[in-house]
This record gives C-alpha cells, sequence and structure tokens, in this order.
C-alpha cells in the first residue's frame, strides 16, 4: 500500500510548498524508500504550456513531452526521478475528463455534481499515478508526496480540499498524513502565530488535520513561538516545524531532518512495515551523504564565477527558475560561488540607448564584464535583437557561450548576418517576410492551436560524424547519443545548413535520428561557444550537473578547469539521468528529400514507439493509460 502525504499551505502563495515537499520527499528517499511526488495546481488550464513565464514561472517539460508547474522540477532534481504528465493534476484536467465522460454517458443518467463525480475523479486520478514507478527500477513507490497548490480557503482549491478530505478514510490513517506550510511573520521584532493558528482552524473545519506544521520564518524559529503554535493548533511542540530562511535551499531537506520530521513520519505512517530493500537503503544513505558534501561544501567556497543572463523575462525569475539551478549545479562542481546578473534583452538595443541610457548603459556593462554568457529560450520578437548583439559579443571577444533553444536560433542568426554575409537574416517566427530566413515553421507543427503542439518531450541528438574533439560531445561523456527535453516551433531551414557551415568555425555537431533536425552547435576556435535546440536544464541535478551547463561554467573559470571537468564527465563523471523506458521516440515522418531514405530507428541506439519489444511498449502503454477513470 503506498503512503500519502498531503502538503498544503496558507496565509500567502509561494510560500515555499514545493521546496519543503520535494525536501521530504527526499528525506525518505534517504532511508531507503521508494518516492514519487505529484502536483496539483487549482487552475483552470488544461496545464502550463499557453501560460506566460511571468504570469507562473517557467514552463517545465517533462519526458513524455508534458508542460506542467515548475514545482515538478524541484521533485526531479530533489528526488533524481522521472515523472511524467499525470503527476500534474489541474482543474482544467479534471474537468475535461468528466465533462467527456458525461457525455459519452458513463454516469448512467446521474446529475454530475462537484460530490462525488469530480472528487472521485481527483482520488482516483490520484491513487493511479501515484502507482507508477518514476526511478527506473519498474517498482511502485512506497510514498507519494502530494502538493496542493495555491492556499487553502481559496475557491478554486476546494473541490481539491473535499477530495483529499475523503482520500484520507479511502486510503485509512495509517496511510495519510499532512503537513501544513503557515508563514510566522515578524512584527516589530515579535514572530507572530496567529496567521498560522486562523490557517489551522480553517483547515480543520474543512475535515483536514495537520499531522506537522511547517511554519516558514525569516529566522530561526523561537521555541516560545513553537510552544504557542503547539498550544493554540491542538498539535505537540514536536509537530511544529521551523523553517527558516536559508542561504540555499538545498539545505531545507537537512533542516527538516534535523527536527526529527523522518522519526515522526515512520511512527504516523507505520513505515516499518514497509520492507526496504538493502541495496535501497544503501542507497539512500550514500545519496544524503553526497547531498550534505555538497551543501556544507557550497558554504565554504569564496572563488565565485560571474554570469550574465540575457532573456525576456527577468522581470520575474521564477521565469528561468531550472536554468538557475542548472548554473547553481555545475558551479558547484566546479567548487565556485555563483553570481549571476539578470539583462533584459531590450536593454541592449539601440532604441534603449535613446529612452533610457542608464539601463542602456549598465546593461551593456554587465555583458562586458561577464566571464561566461547564457541566452535561455522565449517566444515572439521582443528583445532578440538585443540577444543577436550579445551572442556576437559572445562570439567575437571569445567570452564562453551558452545558447538554449531561442539562445541556438539567435546564434544561428548572428553567424548567417555577420558571418555569411546573409543581411537581414532572421526567423520566420519573428519577421515572417525575412529575405533569408535561416530558421523555419516545423511543417508538422499546428499554427492554429497553441497548447500542446509544439515538439515536445524527450528526443535523442546523434553527435555527428569526426565529432570526437568537440567540447559538448565529450562533456556528454563521449557518447554517441545525448537525449535532452524539446520544447519549440521553429528550426534550423535545412536548405541553409551547407551555406552556415561553409564559413570555417561552425559546426552543427548534432542533428536528430535522420539528421535533419539540426540541434547543437559548436564553435571552434573559440573557449567555449555552444547552443542546444533543447532545453538541457531541465535535465540537470545538484549531483549530475548538465553538461552543457557545467561547459559553460567551467569555462568561465579557466581553460583548466573546463579541461578537467571534460576529463571528469569522460570518465564516468555523467550519468544519464533518464530511465531507459523513456527513450522512445514518437514515430514520425521525414519532411527532407535527404532524409526521406534514412530510417528514424538506428539499431542499438534508437528505438521507436510501435516497434519495440513487449516489455517496453507494455510499459509505455501503462504510462499512456494512467486516467482518472472510475470504471478501471
Amino acid at each position: 500500500m503506498v503512503k500519502y502525504i498531503l502538503v498544503c499551505g496558507g496565509v500567502i502563495s509561494g510560500i515555499g510548498k514545493g521546496v519543503i515537499a520535494s525536501s521530504t520527499g527526499l528525506t525518505l528517499k534517504a532511508a531507503g524508500l521508494k518516492v514519487t511526488a505529484i502536483k496539483i495546481d487549482p487552475y483552470m488550464n488544461i496545464d502550463a504550456g499557453t501560460m506566460a513565464p511571468t504570469e507562473h514561472g517557467e514552463v517545465y517539460v517533462l519526458n513524455d513531452g508534458g508542460e506542467t508547474d515548475l514545482d515538478l522540477g524541484n521533485y526531479e532534481r530533489y528526488l533524481d526521478v522521472s515523472l511524467n504528465k499525470d503527476n500534474n493534476v489541474t482543474t482544467g484536467k479534471v474537468y475535461s475528463h468528466v465533462i467527456d465522460r458525461e457525455r459519452k454517458g458513463d454516469y448512467l443518467g446521474k446529475t454530475v455534481q462537484i460530490i462525488p463525480h469530480l472528487t472521485n475523479a481527483i482520488q482516483d486520478w490520484i491513487e493511479r499515478v501515484s502507482k507508477i514507478p518514476v526511478d527506473g527500477t519498474g517498482e511502485e513507490p512506497d510514498v507519494c508526496i502530494i502538493e496542493l497548490g495555491g492556499t487553502v480557503g481559496d475557491i478554486e482549491s476546494m473541490p481539491f480540499v473535499e477530495a483529499m478530505r475523503q482520500f484520507q478514510f479511502r486510503v485509512g490513517h495509517d496511510n495519510f498524513a499532512l503537513i501544513y506550510v503557515s508563514l510566522i511573520p515578524v512584527v516589530g521584532g515579535e514572530q507572530k502565530t496567529k496567521p498560522t493558528q486562523a490557517g489551522v482552524r480553517d483547515l480543520r473545519g474543512l475535515g483536514l488535520l495537520p499531522d506537522l506544521i511547517a511554519c516558514r520564518c525569516t529566522d530561526t524559529l523561537l521555541t516560545a513561538t513553537m510552544e504557542k503554535v503547539s498550544m493554540f493548533c491542538h498539535v505537540s511542540p514536536k509537530q511544529v516545524l521551523g523553517v527558516h530562511n536559508v542561504s540555499s535551499t538545498y539545505h531545507v531537506p537537512l533542516l527538516l531532518q534535523q527536527q526529527g520530521m523522518l522519526d515522526f513520519l515512520k511512527k504516523r505512517l507505520n513505515l516499518g512495515e514497509v520492507t526496504i530493500n538493502d541495496k535501497f537503503k544503501k542507497k539512500g544513505e550514500e545519496f544524503m551523504g553526497r547531498w550534505k558534501a555538497l551543501t556544507v561544501g557550497q558554504e565554504r567556497l569564496f572563488d565565485t564565477v560571474s554570469i550574465v543572463l540575457v532573456g525576456k523575462y527577468t522581470t520575474l525569475e521564477d521565469s528561468y527558475m531550472s536554468v538557475v539551478k542548472a548554473l547553481e549545479h555545475a558551479s558547484m562542481r566546479c567548487g565556485r560561488k555563483l553570481e549571476l546578473q539578470w539583462v533584459d534583452s531590450s536593454d541592449l538595443e539601440p532604441h534603449t540607448q535613446i529612452s533610457n541610457p542608464v539601463k542602456f548603459h549598465d546593461a551593456w556593462s554587465a555583458l562586458c564584464s561577464a566571464k561566461g554568457i547564457i541566452v535561455p529560450g522565449g517566444f515572439g520578437h521582443r528583445g532578440t535583437e538585443g540577444m543577436i548583439s550579445a551572442v556576437k559579443w559572445a562570439r567575437e571577444q571569445h567570452v564562453p557561450f551558452l545558447g538554449i533553444c531561442l539562445g541556438f536560433q539567435v546564434a544561428v542568426i548572428e553567424w548567417a548576418r555577420h558571418v555569411c554575409g546573409l543581411e537581414g537574416a532572421n526567423s520566420a517566427e519573428l519577421v515572417p517576410d525575412t529575405p533569408y530566413p535561416v530558421i523555419c515553421f516545423m511543417p508538422e507543427i499546428s499554427k492554429t492551436h497553441m497548447g500542446g503542439t509544439m515538439r515536445l518531450g524527450l528526443r535523442p541528438t546523434i553527435f555527428q560524424d569526426h565529432t570526437e574533439s568537440s567540447k559538448l560531445r565529450r562533456l556528454y561523456g563521449s557518447n554517441q547519443v545525448a537525449w535532452e527535453r524539446h520544447r519549440h516551433r521553429y528550426e534550423v531551414e535545412p536548405k541553409y545548413v551547407e551555406q552556415l557551415e561553409s564559413k570555417k568555425g561552425l559546426r552543427f555537431v548534432g542533428k536528430d535520428e535522420r539528421g535533419e533536425r539540426m540541434q547543437m552547435l559548436e564553435l571552434d576556435d573559440h573557449p567555449y561557444f555552444v547552443a542546444l535546440q533543447a532545453h538541457p536544464e531541465f535535465c540537470s541535478r545538484p549531483l549530475n550537473p548538465s553538461p552543457p551547463f557545467l561547459g559553460l561554467i567551467a569555462a568561465a573559470c579557466g581553460a583548466n578547469v573546463l579541461t578537467e571537468q571534460i576529463s571528469k564527465n569522460e570518465n564516468g563523471g555523467y550519468v544519464d539521468p533518464h530511465p531507459e523506458e523513456s527513450k522512445i521516440v514518437p514515430e514520425s515522418e521525414a519532411y527532407t528529400e535527404q532524409a526521406k531514405g534514412k530510417k528514424q530507428s538506428i539499431e542499438g541506439v534508437i528505438r521507436v514507439r510501435g516497434e519495440v519489444d513487449g516489455d517496453l511498449q507494455q510499459r509505455e502503454e501503462q504510462l499512456e493509460g494512467v486516467a482518472i477513470n472510475g470504471d478501471a
């Protein structure tokens, strides 16, 4: 029987439920348990794919192409697991499913209502998804962490709160625990508990009783404050945890562990009855040992590395959450503290020099002093000329550079304009009537529907012949294939590839399985200049940094550090984070004449869905078939 831990919050949103949920899971994993996670988002969207990053933070992409909330990135990074799109539940998904069933007549003429039909659908969803293996072992998880987004009391979350109230009885008292995350504000130098008291009172009124209260506060929670929360919220002092601000969120699992969370959950959920494999227990202990060494070591770092992020959505740092985390992971591997400067790409453009000279000067000052430059993904025309200027600076001044998705495309545009002489070259997305559309619209993608219509999910990149010396390939352990997650609608126009590569220096070192899509580029005569159409930031882990990010940070630290990290990765320092069952590409049609004669599958390297053996196909069907079907 899977054990369930619900994490919900009160007082304000954005209080840190995601980090606490992930840290709870990590603590349990360190004890040898197999852990999975589910995020409930009460918004009406089907998924996060159509929301602007400045509205809800980054859109996080999973192996199966699911576009989800950024908290699923926290789960994957902390737990070192690979989740699927059904691990993210939204109001839109649930209502859509219930309405579809009603239209099919599945409810046998009954009046379809929030209770019981919607709440049952939510419970069915959670119960099924919680049993899907996510860690590559093929075994059912022991514990499922459920995070309820938003704030308890919000009208949009009420059906989920009611579903969880019912769910605790469905699975039984010994299999369900609740962690309530609340804010302890400081007013006039005093830690105030009234908001927490009011929040717990509301929670109890809805039929849910907190087993642990995690108190978020700026400084260490005082004993007197803890006792007050205990007294007025009807829990013992051992059930009140202080989660104060720390220098890094990677310290939170250790903070929770020090306060006895694991011991409490073992008793509360009767975890002693769960059979823990000695192998998993040993692996968990090693994992926690490495995690402690990482976080303690980070505190002792004095050397810094300065990176400038040139992006379109810099007004909200959550817009690039995974990019920042990937830079942090790489910095810790290189023994440096990350100094990240944010530059809005629009501020690098000539019009800003006229409208706001100070912003223009500050942006260029930051760019010119950077030891490394990264241009991440994005959509739309705004700020792209500033990105192109940043790429040109990095290329000409030999500053280490990493381009991701749109950053990859603007690197191609910059090369076409300033090296190949294709004046006015651009992307068909940005300038539809450009004379040289070096970036084109993917022919198989819909132009009318936005949600879920991009090239999404895990895809392979095949390193081409004679790329053995490529820095990027060597960072991937000198493997023939690199698996990364994609999210894009535009790509390099194949008819320009020969012309782009004719000028010495640029190589498309990685292509798709048929060789028609350009997916990685690298400049030869440069300390480190690489760009990827994929989003490698989604697959970075604290203990297993993303290779392209590691290369950028290492190169920014110096050529000797880059050489050292390349050598480490070639000798087992990089571990592919993806389970084998995820490495199956969707069947697709070739669209260039050159590729039409090539098979999509590559013997022993690339498998195509529908052409794999029974076990793998069965696994894929299991993942795709997870639904909230009350009849199953």
